[in-house]
């Protein structure tokens, strides 16, 4: 088993009942918890309906590129189109970390690369486990949370 991190998030139509099935179809994949739920403005989209946003811990046996499947998978039976990665979404679901594995190749980064910029990441990834140690940068989540705005970020 592998401890994973990942990242959800929705900003079109009912954005906790998509990250809540998201989580219920998640759990299929192995032992869930996850973070309480955090209203983000939609960064990059100017004029976009604000994100909710979390993160869950799942405990898998899934290998990276399997795992990458079945969240392609939850994302596009919740309404996501497979074609727009980018834009407003009914659901993201990115790999944030996998144990302590770095994987750099196309189509795939862990740990995801911009994850110490993101407070809307950060905040409920400390949540679950501010203590975890990021595998290239050697930081806690908690030290990495400190040095980025959390402006914005707000408990659902």
């Amino acid at each position: 088993m592998c401890e994973v991190f990942l990242g959800l998030g929705s900003n079109l139509g009912d954005r906790a009942g998509f990250l809540d099935q998201a989580v219920v179809a998640l759990e299929s994949l192995g032992e869930v918890t996850r973070s309480r739920w955090y209203e983000t403005a939609a960064i990059g989209l100017p004029g976009a309906p604000a994100f909710l946003n979390g993160v869950v811990r799942l405990e898998t046996d899934l290998v990276p590129d399997e795992l990458l499947l079945r969240t392609r998978e939850v994302e596009r039976r919740l309404g996501r189109d497979p074609l727009r990665r980018a834009g407003s979404r009914t659901m993201d679901i990115d790999i944030l970390l996998y144990g302590r594995q770095v994987i750099s190749r196309p189509g795939l980064k862990i740990p995801h690369p911009r994850l110490h910029q993101r407070a809307f990441v950060l905040v409920p990834l400390a949540d679950l486990a501010p203590h975890l140690v990021h595998p290239v940068l050697g930081r806690t989540v908690r030290e990495m949370l400190a040095d980025v705005d959390r402006a914005g970020v707000e408990a659902a």
